[in-house]
């Protein structure tokens, strides 16, 4: 089985490189105000062995960077997130792809509150911005079936493959409950609504690496598209939080060597497509890519 590896947690590394970083704007401030981090946040994934990276879009988004702000500048911040993504891709030998990150238009966590009449043209702007830089379009921390439906209608049948990618309800009740969605809806509905929206793959993202093992097994036994996990390092979460609002603890115990045990049972249940979200590092990735060339070679009969 060949596994595609994906980058980590960008917003974090901004920060930790030093970009200009602050609530509400997030990842997108340095992209407004020094794009330059942006690019070199790609290349260190890049370096460590990603095979996908990930457009800087996820914060492009009035809930983030303001209505007001969003109606000037959106399309010219989803179309330089794409560029600088695809620049950092085509700088190395070519084998790097291009995800265009498309994010909850209406709050991160948050199912209550989406508003697909408020969310279509906002979505459509980073669709037409990112077009022209992405391999393929990734659909992130969905707390709805919805949310992926709004997706689909968007781009259309566009040629570049659809990635929809969903955030499991992970507070402390829901480790003995079965999987869901944070709308509370099954995964298995969500499986088969990706197939339904003709997904070439289903991930799950932004939750904790506890609650996706059940999640990618009930996505195996589907028989459907190629699936995904990218899981992040937060606490767990209260019931009414949302993702990059505040400024969460990340845990001690997910160091490279901690997620990569997580990563690898993922990849035994049948994930095909690994990475990490908030907080995951280059330091994460390049412990994957190295384990996933161990599993290769052993696969292959070599030591």
């Amino acid at each position: 089985m060949s596994i595609t590896l994906l980058d980590g947690g960008t917003g974090r590394e901004l920060l930790r490189m030093g970009a200009p970083f602050r609530q509400p704007e997030w990842s997108a401030l340095a992209l407004m105000e020094a794009p330059l981090f942006v690019r070199r946040v790609h290349e260190a994934f890049i370096d460590a062995g990603a095979d996908v990276i990930v457009t800087n879009s996820y914060a492009i988004v009035p809930f983030h960077i303001g209505a007001e702000r969003f109606e000037n500048d959106g399309f010219r911040l989803a179309a330089l997130a794409g560029r600088l993504a695809r620049e950092a891709a085509d700088a190395g030998d070519g084998q790097v792809l291009t995800a265009g990150s498309l994010p909850p238009i209406c709050g991160s966590y948050r199912a209550e509150w989406f508003d697909p009449v408020f969310a279509r043209p906002i979505l459509a702007t980073l669709v037409e911005g990112l077009q022209p830089f992405v391999d393929h379009w990734q659909a992130e921390t969905m707390s709805s079936i919805e949310e992926a439906e709004l997706v689909r209608e968007v781009i259309g049948r566009d040629a570049k493959p659809l990635w929809l990618s969903f955030t499991l309800r992970d507070d402390d009740e829901a480790r003995f409950l079965e999987p869901q969605l944070r709308s509370g809806q099954r995964v298995a509905d969500a499986v088969a609504a990706a197939m339904r929206l003709d997904a070439q793959a289903i991930l799950f993202n932004c939750s904790q690496p506890e609650v996706m093992g059940a999640a990618v097994s009930i996505a195996a036994d589907s028989a459907g598209p190629r699936i995904g996990v990218y899981a992040n390092a937060f606490a767990v979460s209260r019931t009414q939080a949302q993702a990059n609002s505040e400024m969460r603890e990340i845990r001690c115990d997910l160091t490279p060597e901690g997620y990569l045990a997580w990563v690898n049972d993922w990849i035994d249940r049948g994930a095909e497509i690994v990475g990490g979200c908030c907080g995951i590092g280059p330091e994460h990735i390049r412990a994957i890519r190295e384990s996933i060339g161990k599993r290769a070679r052993q696969g292959a009969g070599m030591p």
